[in-house]
């Protein structure tokens, strides 16, 4: 028998791959709550002002500063699929459109390849950001089981991993949006899917400087790092910052999280930051390898929203990597039947690009993808050993509030 510590609980609620209910039918604790988007209370519309930290050291204290968003109570969160029926912007018929298309720049795929990152301006309109903002008002109001660890532990305020997998209004996002052109323009690929997603509203305690290792059962090469923010990010707090052109570091090990920007061999790149203080309907695209950090409020309370949809896309040719054994199986807990070295051509790694698949859009509405309580048990079973259970817990030491290095 397997036993999982409250830490591994944690990671698998909130940090790991693909996160659907057991089962398709749509269940809630509070089930007199029915979904409607007609009658949607929660906006989560940008707010005021956050308090800045001068204003914090200068006598505000924590009691004054009240939090924008709080913690769902046990009995809120649900089971199942979620669907509010919000609409889509453009005219757009859920199912039945293609995906729309966004132009980039040489420019910027240049920028991407260079330093690691580039931020693209403007991408989604006004009305794909309210959509957006209404999904995620929905989904805070009707919170899912897979968001429970990672909200209680204070991390963020709301935090769910592939939350495009239980609930619609996200998939129909990546089905529908210009998301698959301009990641597949900046990959430079024909291709893209879906590896592994996370809604994050208000990162509490923000990440200190850290590579990205959770990103699915592909290589560094074989991914591509994504945001999309639906708020201005404060000006005190709140936006990334990357190490310009550590992608190409050679210092880090694959399986690490934490990373000490002293190492010996980071030199180059430790005093080459780049800061991007993003805006509603912007995307911040990265390579997996690059080192950045996030830092949150001082005292960790959000009195403004900072929404984002971020996570990792495939490129075209991508195969499957059992990671069985190494922190990286942690995003990749679904019964999909791929083994090592398959193609990477599955309904848990849906195709957005050039466009979806309608056969694995119904896979996903008939509950068939989601995690797999026997693969949890028997691939979390291989992080027992010394060597990939130091690994797997560098992700703690990522945890922080404002990282000053």
């Amino acid at each position: 028998m397997v036993r999982l510590s409250s830490s591994a609980l944690f990671l698998v609620a909130s940090s790991a791959g693909p996160v659907s209910a057991f089962s398709p039918n749509t269940f809630s604790l509070s089930s007199v709550r029915q979904w409607d988007a007609r009658s949607c209370s929660t906006t989560l519309r940008q707010s005021s002002k956050a308090a800045t930290s001068s204003e914090i050291s200068a006598g505000m204290t924590t009691e004054e500063r009240k939090k924008i968003l709080n913690e769902p109570a046990l009995w809120e969160y649900n089971f199942g699929l979620q669907d509010a029926k919000i609409p889509l912007p453009h005219g757009i018929e859920a199912g039945v459109t293609p995906p729309e298309k966004y132009e980039i720049t040489e420019e910027q795929i240049q920028t991407l390849e260079r330093d690691g990152v580039v931020h693209i301006k403007g991408v989604f309109d006004e009305e794909w950001v309210d959509y957006l903002r209404q999904s995620t008002a929905r989904q805070v109001d009707e919170p899912h089981f897979w968001a429970f660890a990672g909200t209680a532990s204070k991390l963020y305020d709301y935090i769910q991993r592939n939350v495009w997998q239980t609930n619609k209004s996200f998939a129909n996002f990546y089905y529908h949006s210009a998301m698959g052109h301009v990641l597949a323009q900046a990959g430079r690929t024909d291709e893209i899917r879906v590896s592994t997603d996370l809604l994050m509203v208000n990162p509490n305690k923000g990440f200190k400087w850290h590579q990205d290792n959770q990103n699915g059962p592909i290589t560094w090469e074989e991914g591509i790092r994504f945001w999309i923010t639906m708020d201005e990010t404060p000006k005190e707090y709140g936006a990334p910052v990357y190490l310009k052109g550590s992608h190409e570091n050679s210092v880090v090990d694959e399986q690490a999280v934490f990373v000490d920007i002293e190492k010996e061999g980071l030199e180059e790149y430790k005093d080459k930051k780049l800061e991007f203080r993003t805006m509603p309907g912007d995307m911040l695209i990265w390579h997996p390898k690059t080192i950045h950090k996030v830092d949150g409020p001082s005292d960790g309370i959000w009195t403004s929203y900072r929404r984002v949809l971020g996570g990792t896309v495939a490129k075209g040719g991508s195969t499957y990597h059992d990671k069985t054994g190494s922190g990286g199986v942690l995003s990749d807990l679904g019964r999909h039947g791929l083994k090592d070295g398959d193609k990477l051509e599955s309904s848990f790694f849906p195709i957005v690009y050039p466009k979806f698949s309608r056969a694995e859009a119904a896979d996903r509405d008939s509950g068939k993808v989601g995690r797999s309580p026997r693969d949890i048990v028997s691939k979390l079973g291989g992080l027992a050993g010394k060597a990939s259970g130091d690994k797997f817990f560098s992700f703690f030491q990522v945890l922080g509030s404002q990282a000053k290095q």
